[in-house]
């Protein structure tokens, strides 16, 4: 059997951190000035899928640090429940490892979610922050979330039938199109195949943040009581097409984060970073200049 290519493995130097759970994998690139670290979305994303064509561009001027999630990319396998306490104590790890004391994030989706949520849980450890999309700032109605409750508690829902839907290339490039872009995409057939080899490889389904962010009648991970304590500057980047995540949503986040900016990418969908990386990537690089210029960072 063929050994399968790692996507990632052109991007930069891969580091395993052993947990007991299994092994956390990283890519790092760049050799100086501050420390980024990348937080890639839920399912089948993963560090390539994300941060593809932003790396390169941030490790011009950072140390650049790209996490593969619990049960994603190469983070595979992983022998345990990966939820929202985990991942944060998987951020920790991450920066403890490199001995990072201060870094900026920068997280689609569920790592925008992580990436807000580490703000305000370890302040002192935050620089800025880049949210693309973040979740825990969502809510469903009645009826729609009780549905929703019902598919993260249901294995066969939120993965057993995901896997053998996906397993269709035809399904990914569908999927790709109504749910994670708005448009026209540059490079769109490579992220199609790099998707459904995932799902090949790895199967499909929401992830173990995603089924525990759920309780049956309200989000077991609501973050919006808490934006307020965020302190460090912020940018919020927002396509006005995305399907998962309302721009309303985002705009009322960030007019409640006090030091924080609102972009939004017009014609974007979900993962505006892949869509409309060169207007994305100049608005995390010009954002992530002033850490550059007051000496901060690791």
């Amino acid at each position: 059997m063929t050994e399968r290519r790692d996507p990632a493995a052109d991007l930069g130097t891969s580091v395993l951190i052993p947990q007991p759970e299994g092994a956390l994998r990283v890519i790092t690139r760049g050799d100086s000035g501050p420390s980024v670290l990348l937080l890639s979305g839920a399912g089948n994303d993963n560090i390539s899928l994300s941060w593809r064509r932003a790396i390169p561009v941030l490790a011009d001027a950072h140390r650049v640090f790209a996490l593969d999630w619990p049960k994603q990319g190469g983070s595979v396998p992983w022998n345990g429940l990966a939820d929202h306490e985990r991942m944060l104590r998987v951020i920790d790890t991450v920066l403890d490892h490199f001995a990072i004391d201060r870094v900026s994030l920068v997280g689609l989706s569920q790592g925008g979610a992580l990436t807000l949520a580490y703000a305000i849980e370890r302040p002192e450890r935050v620089d800025r922050l880049v949210a693309l999309a973040p979740a825990g700032i969502l809510s469903f109605a009645p009826v729609y979330h009780q549905l929703l409750w019902l598919t993260a508690k249901s294995r066969f829902l939120n993965r057993t039938l995901t896997s053998w839907v996906f397993r269709s290339r035809a399904a990914c490039a569908w999927f790709a199109r109504k749910a994670l872009f708005a448009g026209p995409v540059d490079d769109f057939d490579e992220i199609v195949d790099e998707y459904h080899a995932d799902v090949v490889a790895n199967g499909s389904g929401s992830s173990d943040w995603q089924n525990g962010s759920i309780g049956f009648l309200r989000m077991n991970v609501d973050l919006r009581p808490r934006l307020h304590e965020i302190q460090c500057p912020a940018l919020l980047i927002q396509g006005d097409k995305d399907a998962g995540v309302s721009p309303k949503l985002t705009r009322a986040a960030a007019d409640t984060i006090p030091n924080a900016t609102y972009a939004l990418i017009e014609g974007a969908g979900h993962w505006s970073n892949r869509q409309r990386p060169e207007i994305v990537n100049a608005l995390i690089a010009d954002f992530l200049k002033s850490d550059d210029e007051n000496g901060r960072g690791e």
